[in-house]
């Protein structure tokens, strides 16, 4: 890996496109690198996490709305496809799949629904250093242009390691939460680019969807802020829709505003640290494997990333101490966590509805106090129980609810922030004081499924969440197919990867838009 540099340059202070981090970005999308076995095992595991996610929200509202704008644009019967470098190849489907539902539609409308399905729950992979991100929201776009381009497994895979690793290596260097920035800017560039990769487009193509990408998906984190709405799925869908637009209109010779990072009205220049912000983005050197995607990790329960290791800890509580779950029993309760964790999902963040029983789902999954209080009683977690009106709204729920509040830890901090993967910590400790005057501490640093924790996620604990997700909602013939077919994928031929999607028996109707 390479460090450069990247800080805002005056409109007088030449900077040549080579020497732009959008263009050195191209330049590792265009590096047609072998993908190792590791990588490919683990490009496959996201896979079967994104379609399992995306399977669980199919009835949900979001992914519902989101199906039906796709199902409106169903993509035209082509009797050939034009490729990369002008000529035409043989007759092939064109278009893409949507979760769900057979047929094939405008690719970018296709990576917009299941980009929200994928989405909804808040149950895939995440990457957390300097900014957060949710990596696996790159496959949806790349995966969707790769259907309607008649890719192959080999190069789907290559894409995807491109997608994860440059967003990964954004994350790593560039904070857009301190300036209340949504952490898909990033999304848009990184799909950009493995989009790149997937069709062989040359550097200045993608340097150029890129800088579109990004200047299309900056948006403030109000997203994530107080009530959080419906569009908390919608919003990294949107950058990856984008991307795929990017990628249209550079193809077509249209460019983009540039320097879009380092100008003086660039995005460093007004969005991020201003004309003294200086950063070193991590990127692989010229024929150096995309590995990214292995310092990413799932998740096993449906709630933000930073509440994984909460919940494992609260349920070996209640397990441990069942009087905890009583709130007669509890004075307080206090997570010891880390700035982010308490700031951002915690008592920190001030935000009252934290700590409503009537407060959206997307709230609650960003309420640390509320998940803690539930996993702490029931000792398990579930995606949509755990969620449920009636259970957040149960009295006695509620009141030990209001005994739990966070504090940020500055060692707690430090170790989220750390660059070393032993010492990397996303959890915290808790101090519970009793009503006898006895105190119970207990902490833990990662996740059980972290690849560092009790029970580290690989191939069959991605399969049984998979199986446990698609249960009911799929036929037992569909579920395996979809298995078989996934775990060959560097295998796959042109024109099979329209079979990485799932069909369901009954699905509701959309409701009705403009269109």
């Amino acid at each position: 890996m390479k460090l450069h540099p990247v800080r805002m340059y005056k409109s007088d202070e030449p900077l040549p496109r080579e020497q732009q981090l959008a263009w050195k970005i191209a330049e590792v999308a265009a590096d047609r690198v072998a993908v190792t076995q590791e990588v490919a095992d683990m490009v496959i595991n996201r896979i079967i996490d994104n379609a399992a996610v995306a399977t669980a929200s199919l009835t949900r509202a979001p992914a519902v709305a989101a199906r039906a704008q796709a199902q409106d644009r169903v993509q035209p019967t082509a009797p050939e496809l034009v490729d990369t470098d002008g000529s035409t190849g043989a007759a092939t489907t064109a278009g893409s799949t949507v979760f769900g539902i057979p047929g094939r539609f405008q690719p970018e409308w296709a990576a917009w629904a299941n980009g929200v399905a994928v989405r909804e729950l808040d149950y895939h992979d995440t990457f957390l250093a300097a900014e957060y991100s949710h990596p696996g929201d790159n496959i949806p776009p790349i995966l969707a242009v790769a259907q309607h381009t008649g890719a192959s497994g080999a190069d789907l895979l290559r894409a995807i390691a491109t997608g994860y690793e440059i967003q990964i290596d954004l994350v790593k260097a560039i904070s857009l939460h301190a300036h209340k920035i949504d952490h898909v800017a990033h999304l848009g560039p990184s799909a950009a680019a493995g989009i790149g990769t997937l069709l062989g487009l040359p550097v200045e193509t993608i340097f150029q969807a890129i800088g579109q990408a990004l200047h299309t998906t900056t948006a403030t984190r109000q997203s994530r802020k107080g009530e959080i709405s419906t569009w908390k799925a919608h919003a990294p869908a949107f950058a990856g829709k984008m991307a795929i637009e990017a990628i249209d209109r550079a193809m077509r010779g249209q460019t983009s505003p540039t320097p879009i990072y380092e100008g003086e009205d660039g995005v460093i220049g007004w969005l991020l640290d201003g004309p003294e912000g200086r950063y070193e983005v991590p990127l692989p050197e010229a024929g150096e494997v995309k590995r990214a995607i292995l310092d990413s990790y799932t998740k096993e329960h449906s709630a933000e990333y930073q509440a994984q290791a909460w919940i494992d800890l609260a349920r070996a509580l209640g397990a441990k101490h069942p009087a905890l779950r009583d709130p007669a029993n509890v004075v307080r309760a206090v997570l010891h966590t880390s700035h982010h964790t308490h700031f951002v999902i915690g008592s920190g963040a001030n935000d009252p509805q934290k700590y409503d029983p009537t407060a959206s789902r997307e709230t609650l999954d960003h309420s640390i106090p509320y998940i803690f209080t539930v996993a702490l009683q029931d000792g398990d977690w579930h995606h949509e129980r755990s969620y449920a009106p009636e259970r957040a709204a149960r009295p006695d729920t509620v009141a030990l609810w209001n005994k739990v509040s966070t504090q940020e830890d500055a060692e707690w901090t430090r170790r989220y922030h750390s660059t070393d993967p032993a010492e990397k910590a996303f959890g915290g400790r808790v101090e519970i004081e009793l009503t006898d005057g006895t105190v119970i501490v207990e902490e833990i640093a990662v996740a059980d499924a972290h690849p560092l924790g009790a029970r580290p996620f690989a191939r069959d604990q991605y399969i049984a969440k998979f199986r446990a997700l698609t249960e009911g909602m799929l036929e037992p013939a569909e579920i395996e197919r979809f298995l078989d077919l996934v775990q060959r994928l560097p295998e796959l031929a042109a024109g099979e990867l329209g079979g990485l999607t799932v069909t369901a028996a009954a699905l509701p109707a959309g409701p009705k838009g403009l269109f």
